[in-house]
């Protein structure tokens, strides 16, 4: 039996016991039909799309080699359309903005962070170490809706 499975601690907290796995992402759209366009334009698979009554639709999509999709449509989701934000981790920062730019999507230049001053703050260029995890560039959806492109290319432990 493992150590997950006897339900031990780990400082004083009790381990979780059942994998749970982030699925799905809810993107709060405006325009289905518009928004269906753009994320198909970015070569995500198209999983689903239901519509059970004018006042509800869902559409599902996944972007290449995620297991986690988005979805929207109409009834369902109340927050406000471009309010929401994710991260896509690439393992080449350089070629997935080169294919975004190519598919039509204006991408923000390679930024990375620094906290010098207690505060976040975005800084032109990769990160100066080369690390995993510090090097990003971002675009936004046609409702506003931002996705942040994070360069991972060696995992910390355990992930």
């Amino acid at each position: 039996m493992s150590t997950q499975e006897q339900g031990a601690t780990q400082g004083g907290v009790k381990a979780p016991t059942v994998d749970m796995k982030i699925e799905v992402h809810i993107i709060p759209v405006a325009d289905v039909d518009r928004a269906l366009r753009f994320y198909k334009s970015l070569g995500w698979r198209l999983d689903a799309d239901f519509e059970a009554s004018p006042e509800f639709r869902i559409v599902q999509l996944t972007p290449p080699g995620s297991e986690c999709s988005i979805i929207f449509g109409r009834g369902v989701i109340s927050a406000a359309p471009g309010s929401a934000e994710a991260y896509l981790v690439v393992f080449d920062l350089d070629k997935a903005r080169t294919d975004l730019a190519g598919r039509g999507v204006e991408v923000s230049n390679i930024f990375h962070k620094v906290y010098d001053t207690g505060a976040e703050v975005q800084v032109d260029g990769r990160d100066p170490d080369g690390r995993s995890y510090a090097s990003y560039a971002s675009f936004k959806d046609p409702d506003g809706n931002g996705w942040v492109l994070q360069e991972v290319q060696e995992r910390l432990p355990g992930r």
